[in-house]
């Protein structure tokens, strides 16, 4: 169980840092094309792991199709996240990001029956209202004309393709290890982007690219891709869908954190209200999960 919430605190960390450096190169780059080359280091990296691991077996390799679906959908979420980012603040994105828990919830209740106590309710309200106020900067007026940002809107329409996938590792899986459910997964994403973004892909003047984008290309590969998702998908085997999208509620945290370090722009200081009920919400589901195996 602790494996399982360190797993999804790295988690959380290293997917506050893709928001962060993506938005400093979303206007530069396709975010399909960005995604395939992501997707394709990435899917090296975890192919290496599981060869001399011994992940890849006869068995893990049959039904391939249910790679195909974590993949696609994989990199839609992906793929509208870079594009939201063009338009977007790293902080509002991250903010955006947050909803999942809710969306994550709903799914785990009508898809595996999971049932939604009354402190996850309550700790998912409290997100949720933080995150709100997050994503409209702290601006009353706005919140009351629900003024969302096309970039938040795209993002939005990625997440709830995001918030399928606790669910969808545990409905595929088969008994495969973390290591080669995410290589399968990588390695049909990148099969999907290469020939939906082909045009976009063979466009780009990938020799002429800066080195800032290929930093950032690496970073998402091998951190924010392979490293997080063996995280995201190892906690998903172990804890409801509630508890593992609840640590989305500190991605804004981490976003403000990498955003500091790289000297960027800092957001209001009213939105620090909305950081602080993330947090609340993410102790009370820590707490109530303790206590129940006390």
């Amino acid at each position: 169980m602790f494996q399982s919430h360190a797993a999804m605190l790295g988690f959380s960390m290293l997917i506050g840092g893709s928001f962060s450096f993506g938005s400093m190169i979303a206007n530069d780059i396709s975010p399909v094309a960005l995604t395939a080359v992501r997707f394709g280091l990435a899917a090296c990296i975890m192919g290496l792991i599981a060869f001399f691991t011994g992940a890849i077996t006869q068995r893990a390799m049959q039904a391939s199709w249910r790679y195909f679906i974590l993949g696609g959908t994989f990199g839609i979420y992906f793929t509208l996240m870079f594009e939201g980012l063009k338009s977007a603040t790293p902080i509002s994105t991250a903010a955006v990001f947050t909803l999942m828990p809710a969306m994550s919830s709903l799914l785990g209740f009508i898809i595996l029956k999971q049932k939604i106590r009354l402190h996850g309710l309550v700790a998912i309200l409290i997100g949720t209202i933080g995150s709100v106020w997050v994503i409209f900067r702290a601006d009353i007026l706005a919140i009351a004309q629900f003024k969302v940002g096309t970039g938040e809107l795209i993002y939005f329409l990625g997440c709830i393709a995001h918030a399928f996938l606790p669910i969808l590792f545990r409905q595929l899986n088969r008994g495969e290890n973390a290591i080669m459910v995410t290589f399968g997964m990588l390695t049909s994403g990148t099969i999907i982007l290469s020939i939906y973004g082909a045009p976009e892909i063979l466009q780009t003047n990938w020799t002429g690219l800066p080195l800032l984008i290929w930093g950032t290309i690496i970073y998402l590969a091998v951190f924010a891709t392979s490293l997080s998702f063996l995280c995201l998908q190892f906690a998903s085997m172990h804890l409801p869908a509630t508890n593992v999208m609840a640590y989305t509620y500190l991605t804004p945290i981490w976003v403000l954190v990498w955003e500091r370090l790289l000297d960027h722009e800092n957001p209001p200081i009213w939105i620090s209200g909305g950081i602080a009920l993330s947090i609340i919400s993410v102790v009370i589901l820590l707490c109530t999960s303790l206590k129940s195996r006390t």
